[in-house]
């Protein structure tokens, strides 16, 4: 009888062993398959001049040498991105925004933006190499934007009016921005009320 409880704590004892091991084993992939997969579309801010509307304009001075115009008529859309050097998405999105400025280069002028210290920024553009880039610092034009967390991107068309805009932690939500001024709807949210109300 003894021997027989003693095997029976045993085996429950390697049970709850093994069930311990498995939920530990499932929160981690849990945590993996949230990090892969991210929202559809960039997050969309309502703040700030509104999808439609013309920009504000900005004459500003560009770390890399240059004048920027934002907000004006011009021959090329304009993406605005927002960024910081201690930002670890926007470091991540970098060669997608090299890869954007190449493929669109007929058609759309890339900028990138943030505020604060310039010394700071230019240690940035040399660790990661792009000097091609227009590169702003303004604390007005995010202010303007209400850009409160980073990145975010705006798109601006020809005529300096807002196309789409929102946070962008992926390169997919980076494209979804394109994907918004062909369509027409500033979300893959906005499309899908659509087609439910049709």
């Amino acid at each position: 009888m003894i021997n027989t409880l003693i095997f029976l704590v045993a085996v429950l004892s390697i049970i709850v062993i093994m069930l311990t091991i498995m939920v530990f084993a499932m929160t981690r992939q849990i945590g993996i398959l949230f990090e892969r997969i991210s929202p559809v579309g960039a997050m969309i801010n309502d703040s700030g001049p509104e999808i439609g509307s013309a920009s504000p304009s900005f004459d500003l001075t560009s770390l890399n040498g240059g004048d920027v115009k934002i907000g004006y008529k011009g021959d090329k859309s304009t993406l605005v991105f927002f960024l910081s050097p201690t930002c670890p998405i926007c470091n991540k999105l970098l060669p997608a925004i090299k890869s954007i400025q190449s493929s669109e280069a007929r058609s759309l002028n890339v900028i990138l933006a943030s505020d604060g210290d310039a010394t700071k920024h230019r240690e940035f553009i040399q660790k990661h190499d792009i000097t091609d880039f227009p590169y702003v610092l303004s604390q007005p034009l995010g202010t303007t934007y209400r850009v409160s967390r980073l990145p975010f991107a705006v798109l601006l068309n020809k005529d300096g009016v807002v196309l789409a805009k929102g946070l962008v932690n992926t390169r997919e939500q980076l494209d979804s921005l394109f994907n918004a001024a062909e369509t027409g709807y500033a979300s893959i949210q906005d499309l899908a009320k659509q087609n439910t109300i049709n």
